[in-house]
Order: C-alpha cells, then structure tokens, then sequence
C-alpha cells in the first residue's frame, strides 16, 4: 500500500486516489491516428522513474514522480 502526500490534502492512503496514467502515453487529439497508436502501445516500459497522472477524491490532479520497482513517490505537485 502506498501513502502519497496529496499537496491539498496531505499524506492519504492510496485508495484515496485513482491511477490515470503516465504523462507519456497523453497524446494530442491532432496528432495523426497513426502518432497516438505509436505513443500508447509502443512504450518501452523501462526501469527508472516515471512521471504518472493521478486523481484524488478532492478533486484534485497530481503528478507523481515515481520509481517503477520500488514505487517510492519522490515528487508530487498540482498538476
């Protein structure tokens, strides 16, 4: 279970928040179908850290830095 710190609302449990996706699998809506095809299914996935959307039951939007093996959380901000 992860405890991320909401900036709104403070540390919250995970089941506080919904997983939306990573920033890099955001496509713009003129892009070729072709270009969006490429950028949401042909991503490496490789180990590191990785910037992902998140929603909180506030209502609020963040952006969370974190690392994909051990899911530690080293930045979070309002997005």
């Amino acid at each position: 279970m992860l405890l991320i710190p909401c900036p709104h609302c403070g540390p919250r449990n995970q089941e506080e928040f919904a997983y939306e996706r990573t920033l890099d699998s955001v496509v713009r809506l003129d892009d070729a179908p072709d270009a969006a095809v490429t950028a949401l299914y042909t991503r490496a996935n490789l180990r590191g850290t990785d910037h992902e959307i998140w929603s909180h039951l506030c209502g609020q939007w963040l952006r969370l830095t974190r690392d994909r093996m051990s899911h530690a959380i080293s930045a979070v901000e309002p997005l």
